[in-house]
């Protein structure tokens, strides 16, 4: 397998800032996005640290009508108790992602199932595809959602990222954004509409993607403390890392 780390993977946003300490990334077109709103420390900040870069986010998000401060911590590298003790004390929420990465041909065999279609997306579904993921961020708001959804269009045109819509019996059913590389394909964003869980669609839109990339490694992110993730140990794919994020929101 070739070696994959967190660098490999997509992120929608512009580097504003850097230092030999973090790197300051804004996207001004989906400023409520967190994950494309942040602070990356390169090494492990002191207690020092941390609240100066806290300070300049802060300040900086401020200017721009922004409540939220997140932050991204070196990968597979615990934090410092010292560190998540101020964090709590803070109201911050810590939480951590895992990297994994499979070789299509080490994909479990999935039964094909006739209720079960995948598509990519082109100009006669793009609607319905935009239809599902609103409904899907909805819940974060209508803002998010509206943003989000003018972010999935400007997706569509960029030749490096693949849609795909599932449906189950003609409906709509579940979506897939795919990120493409010379060496990578990232499975990113991967949902079932509530009313078709355990119907083997999430699976069904892996088992495309790894038919479609045969040549590339598969790489994706998951929660760390998420269901998701107990799926993807089962289906072969290998664990890589870890890495540590937290965020805050402000109520001004």
């Amino acid at each position: 397998m070739r070696h994959i780390t967190f660098e490999n993977i997509y992120v929608v946003g512009n580097v504003v800032f850097e230092n030999v300490q973090y790197k300051h990334i804004h996207y001004p077109e989906m400023l409520l996005r967190y994950d494309s709103n942040f602070i990356e420390f390169k090494r492990s900040p002191s207690l020092s640290e941390f609240k100066g870069a806290g300070i300049y986010l802060r300040n900086y998000h401020l200017k721009k009508g922004q409540k939220h401060v997140k932050f991204y911590f070196p990968p597979n590298q615990k934090l410092a108790e010292e560190l998540v003790a101020y964090m709590n004390e803070a109201g911050y929420t810590i939480g951590f992602l895992e990297l994994y990465a499979i070789q299509p041909k080490q994909f479990p065999l999935v039964k094909d199932n006739p209720d079960i279609e995948v598509h990519v997306v082109m100009d006669q579904n793009l609607e319905t595809f935009l239809e599902l993921q609103y409904k899907h961020d909805l819940e974060l708001g209508s803002e998010f959602a509206n943003q989000k959804r003018e972010l999935a269009k400007r997706n569509y045109q960029d030749k490096n990222i693949q849609q795909l819509l599932a449906y189950y019996k003609g409906v709509p059913a579940g979506s897939v954004d795919v990120i493409i590389t010379k060496d990578t394909a990232e499975i990113d964003g991967l949902v079932v509409d509530d009313n078709f869980q355990k119907k083997g669609i999430g699976s069904r839109l892996q088992k495309f993607v790894m038919e479609k990339f045969l040549d590339k490694t598969i790489i994706l992110v998951a929660d760390g403390e998420d269901t998701p993730r107990e799926m993807y140990r089962k289906q072969n794919y290998q664990y890589l890392g870890f890495k540590y994020h937290a965020h805050k929101v402000y109520k001004d």
